[in-house]
């Protein structure tokens, strides 16, 4: 990789760990907002699902319909529209302003994903996709380590309003780093926006689709409520919240390197067992729960899967879109994030309907189960891909 190369895939990893940051910190601060504005903490647990709504309906349309542009203008417009919208939500009083500003800030981070994805995958050498894809992922890996926890920190010391002024700046600096690293010369494909959204009617993609989707609504349902499980059932002082949230992030590092290697070879193939391990893993938390350090090891153990199947979904989907619909790229590119925050929606709902009308620790169980659904996606896939390998080999 030249240095220009390692320069870029820094300031992309840099972006996205705004980005995680921004869409994270809310759920350290749900028992904040929910005290300021009023509001049950299932009604702010809401805007988590929101956000990933409005990230999943808006990101693949915006997507196929921006893919016309020069990806550097394209880009920075976005990171400022993103700016803006974290100042907004830092100065919203009411629960409407603070939704909506959510869901405008959800619609972009999907595009500026999608876009960071697609300027890894065309401009790093084709050895090196893998690699760079991971460290692009893990910067959302490392908000957790350090951006959540710290927007959490001062979210809790002078607000949750103060923790998305901490976010917009963020995103300033992201965007001068972005204005000097990004290639100026890629241009935008041309292809009509029906063509494009052909891509997401392919069996094969919707199959795919929904792998992500599962496995991570099976940790949402978890994570999402979070922060009641630590301080109602495993007895955690609130000041040490942010610090487990520091523990979840670090341990999820290794999610990302171990997403990494898998996704060299037969990535789909592990995916079946790791998806397995994770809802053990999961409804563990049911029993280990009666006790501080059970809860915190199973807490950990959830954190070390969350991130294991994203290179391999992310280079599974640019691979089928290759094949399939090769103008619709930069819009594949986008449906590893899209798949997640469907994900991110359905677990935080399924976690919110559990915290209202069960215990508040039958999320863990319920987790588990949908962990179990992406394990038999992922068969699914596996046996579809071994089916379309031997077609190619005797035709």
């Amino acid at each position: 990789m030249t240095r220009h190369q390692k320069l870029l895939t820094l300031n992309l990893f840099l972006l996205t760990f705004v980005l995680g940051t921004s869409e994270f910190v809310i759920v350290g601060l749900l028992t904040e907002v929910a005290a300021d504005l009023q509001i049950a903490i299932s009604t702010a647990g809401a805007l988590v699902s929101a956000f990933a709504l409005s990230f999943a309906i808006g990101t693949p349309f915006l997507t196929a319909l921006f893919s016309r542009f020069a990806k550097y203008p394209l880009m920075l417009t976005l990171i400022a529209i993103f700016i803006a919208g974290n100042i907004a939500t830092a100065l919203s009083e009411s629960y409407a302003l603070l939704l909506v500003s959510r869901m405008i800030t959800a619609v972009v981070t999907g595009v500026l994903i999608a876009l960071a994805m697609a300027v890894a995958s065309e401009t790093m050498p084709a050895e090196k996709r893998g690699a760079v894809i991971a460290i692009v992922f893990a910067g959302f890996t490392v908000a957790s380590v350090i951006g959540v926890p710290i927007g959490t920190s001062i979210g809790q010391w002078g607000g949750w309003h103060m923790a998305f002024g901490f976010t917009a700046l963020l995103g300033a600096i992201s965007l001068i780093s972005c204005s000097a690293t990004i290639p100026k010369g890629m241009k935008g494909t041309r292809s009509s926006l029906k063509n494009q959204i052909g891509l997401l009617a392919h069996p094969r993609i919707v199959i795919a689709f929904f792998i992500p989707s599962f496995s991570i609504a099976a940790t949402y349902t978890v994570y999402t409520y979070l922060t009641p499980l630590l301080q109602e059932v495993l007895g955690v002082p609130e000041r040490y919240i942010s610090l487990v949230f520091l523990l979840y992030g670090a341990v999820s590092i290794f999610s990302t390197l171990i997403g990494g290697k898998m996704a060299a070879r037969d990535g789909i193939g592990k995916l079946r067992y790791v998806f397995l391990i994770q809802a053990v893993i999961l409804a563990s938390l049911n029993v280990s729960a009666s006790s501080l350090v059970g809860g915190l090891v199973s807490i950990s153990f959830i954190a070390l899967v969350v991130y294991a199947m994203n290179s391999t979904m992310q280079l599974y989907f640019i691979d089928l879109a290759d094949r399939h619909f090769p103008a619709a790229r930069d819009l594949a590119s986008s449906l590893t994030p899209v798949s997640v925050n469907v994900g991110i929606a359905v677990g935080s709902a399924l976690g919110g309907w559990v915290t209202t009308n069960m215990r508040l620790i039958d999320v863990s169980w319920s987790g588990g189960i949908v962990a179990v659904a992406a394990s038999l996606l992922a068969v699914v896939s596996y046996r579809l891909d071994r089916k379309a390998r031997r077609e190619r080999k005797y035709s």
